[in-house]
């Protein structure tokens, strides 16, 4: 921090986007707009829809799940559709091993290097070790999560990465807007409009409280909404642990979700807090359309690839009631289809549900291929990476007409 950004430094409270963000969404909707002149969807700058493409949690089975439909996604020519990207726990190991590259979606050599990484590599014990007495010396709040994040995250993605979220605000000025989110770990049972937390190259804050810090001035100590004791930034491998931290959280594990009750005065409340600690964002919810759906962002499309091993609609649809957030009618009963489609109406935007496992990719072994890749066992062999971004892709490959045809609709209805 320099004298100037540490007066400087505060917590927003609004529901405005960030200035980067702004600038960002500008820029990619002009390549969003030649996309679709390209796909031979006429569309002048005006009507270009902002699309989101999500990811959902499930361990590494949603990382390598979201690598394989990711991979599709770019062969098929789709990716550059996106405005935005967000994950939730294994999703987000997947987009932060992807955002290490600048502009990885323009060639999508990356993609084959993570794959290769995933299954071939690994991170040494002294490393992990090394990296954990590293967390121990400069974290203030050392807990769980740091040991999960040098441990255990690094085990699965196969790397140890000192990079920060704020470095992606000038070097993926070609790739979808990544949106990382986790969970208040406080307020999860009690206080939801607070509880959904974001992460951009730009802000850090509660997607629907409208609270926002600099993300480069995550993590230090605010008085009164003022930054007083500026600390480091997190670095990518424990954001990762941060955003894929279901173990980390034993009593979650025991509990069944509670009744959620409204809040009020949420700013003040944010503020007058000593301290605040997340957690993986699929305890509550398993899937980051909160992101998605914050008024600001005018997603009209969202793409969401579902790798959890539960049926997160019927939760997603009791939350945007509670808290009066426009979204599809769910018409949705488990049939093992691979592409599901719910019309949004007003201000709701279109969902497009595309779930891992299906009667497309995996016939009549839907219930054999979910055993076999579960959400908590050991790191994937190189074969079952191989095959699961395989079955992965193949919903992409298989309804590539169907996104086409729905990003055309979208674009009439505006």
């Amino acid at each position: 921090f320099s004298k100037e950004d540490f007066q400087m430094a505060q917590v927003r409270i609004g529901h405005s986007l960030s200035e980067g963000e702004n600038i960002y969404r500008s820029g990619r909707k002009l390549s969003v707009q030649k996309w679709l002149v390209k796909n031979n969807i006429p569309c002048s700058l005006s009507k270009v829809p902002n699309i989101a493409i999500l990811g959902s949690g499930g361990g590494e089975r949603a990382m390598v799940g979201m690598l394989g439909s990711l991979s599709q996604m770019g062969e098929q020519g789709l990716l550059d559709a996106a405005l935005y990207m967000s994950g939730v726990s294994g999703s987000t190991w997947c987009m932060a091993s992807l955002y290490e590259k600048a502009n990885w979606s323009s060639d999508m050599k990356q993609i084959k290097v993570v794959a290769e990484r995933l299954g071939h590599s690994s991170v040494s014990l002294k490393d992990k070790v090394w990296k954990l007495k590293k967390y121990h010396q400069t974290n203030d709040n050392f807990s769980l999560t740091d040991v999960w994040a040098a441990l255990l995250v690094t085990t699965i993605v196969k790397k140890i990465d000192e990079s920060t979220l704020s470095n992606y605000q000038t070097c993926h000025d070609q790739d979808p807007y990544p949106i990382y989110t986790v969970i208040d770990q406080d307020s999860k049972y009690k206080h939801l409009l607070q509880t959904f937390f974001e992460l951009t190259p730009h802000e850090v804050g509660y997607t629907l409280a409208g609270a926002f810090v600099e993300t480069s001035s995550f993590g230090s100590i605010f008085n009164k909404g003022v930054l007083t004791t500026p600390k480091p930034e997190m670095d990518m491998t424990y954001l990762q642990g941060l955003c894929g931290s279901a173990l980390a959280d034993s009593e979650v594990i025991l509990k069944t979700l509670k009744e959620w009750l409204k809040a009020s005065d949420l700013g003040q409340r944010l503020l007058k807090r000593k301290t605040t600690h997340f957690e993986d964002a699929g305890l509550l919810d398993n899937s980051p359309y909160m992101s998605a759906l914050r008024a600001e962002r005018e997603i009209d499309l969202i793409i969401s690839f579902d790798f959890s091993a539960g049926n997160p609609m019927e939760v997603r649809t009791k939350e945007c009631k509670k808290l009066d957030i426009s979204f599809p009618a769910i018409n949705y009963t488990k049939t093992d289809k691979d592409f599901y489609v719910f019309k949004g109406l007003k201000k709701a935007p279109t969902v497009i549900h595309i779930p891992l496992f299906n009667i497309a990719n995996c016939g009549s072994e839907c219930e054999a291929y979910r055993d076999k890749y579960r959400t908590f066992q050991g790191a994937y062999s190189p074969e079952m990476i191989e095959d699961l971004m395989k079955k992965a892709g193949e919903n992409v490959l298989n309804n590539k007409e169907k996104l086409l045809r729905e990003i055309a609709g979208i674009v009439q209805q505006k």
